[in-house]
């Protein structure tokens, strides 16, 4: 039993936690007994009871005698001690990740991986998030951006080929780029919250080997916003010049809030 709560690592040697264990179950009592019931040597014990005073878990009931506190008291001040070290540890980590990993850009390899990502930046958007996406990846995380926007975040959704309205703002994006020679291919581009990014393509059939990138670098997601922001510019124009059709009134509305956008 004793080898089973040592190995909890709560930070008690075993000594520590023997002698506590047998002061459970006699107390009060003087070093010689302790050292005699609990089977530490003589030499060590008056050690382990320093060590057992220090941290608050025992009393010298009387001159020499000692009486162990509660085993539920001690069992909650060593929670709150490791969760308070554990809290300190978490905040000098996510320091440390913030100095250190913050410029560099992540490479995310495989379909399945990539919409995970994607998955879980949408669900802790605060804010906005910006996103051009084709259908075959709107399958996936559709449902999770409508709930992003019906529990108020701004989603700007720039849709690869037509299909059915789902968001309040939401455009098709002119076709005539996507008309490349090579092998058929998917662009993929959210940035959530102006501070993290996923972008680049699948190549049709070898999802699972395509490679994207995601990263929190200012620059890196302050550039990939604005190429979203200016694809909505690109709908305007492409309308008005190619298409030769007049903003509507939703079209007008939406271009003053792109534009103010910033």
């Amino acid at each position: 039993m004793i080898k089973d709560i040592t190995e909890l690592n709560v930070g008690l040697s075993k000594y520590v936690i023997t002698a506590y264990k047998s002061l459970l179950g006699e107390h009060p009592v003087n070093g010689s007994q302790l050292s005699r019931n609990s089977g530490i040597p003589r030499a060590r014990i008056y050690d382990v009871l320093r060590t057992l005073k220090a941290k608050g878990f025992v009393v010298e009931s009387s001159q020499g005698m000692y009486t162990p506190i509660p085993s539920g008291e001690l069992v909650k001040r060593l929670r709150h001690d490791h969760e308070s070290a554990l809290s300190v540890l978490e905040a000098d980590l996510k320091e440390a990740e913030k100095e250190a990993g913050s410029d560099v850009i992540w490479r995310i390899k495989g379909h399945v991986a990539a919409m995970g990502k994607a998955k879980e930046m949408i669900e802790s958007s605060r804010d906005e998030i910006y996103v051009r996406i084709s259908p075959e990846e709107g399958i996936h995380l559709d449902d999770a951006l409508k709930a992003a926007e019906l529990r108020g975040v701004q989603v700007k959704y720039i849709s690869l080929a037509p299909v059915e309205k789902m968001f309040d703002i939401q455009v098709i994006h002119p076709q005539t780029e996507l008309d490349e020679p090579g092998p058929e291919h998917r662009y993929f581009d959210i940035v959530v919250d102006r501070k993290e990014m996923l972008c680049g393509m699948f190549v049709a059939g070898d999802e699972v080997n395509s490679v994207l990138n995601w990263g929190r670098n200012d620059w890196f997601v302050i550039s990939g916003r604005d190429s979203l922001r200016h694809d909505f510019f690109h709908y305007f124009l492409y309308k008005l010049e190619d298409l030769k059709q007049p903003l509507s009134d939703e079209d007008k509305a939406l271009y003053h809030l792109i534009q103010k956008d910033i």
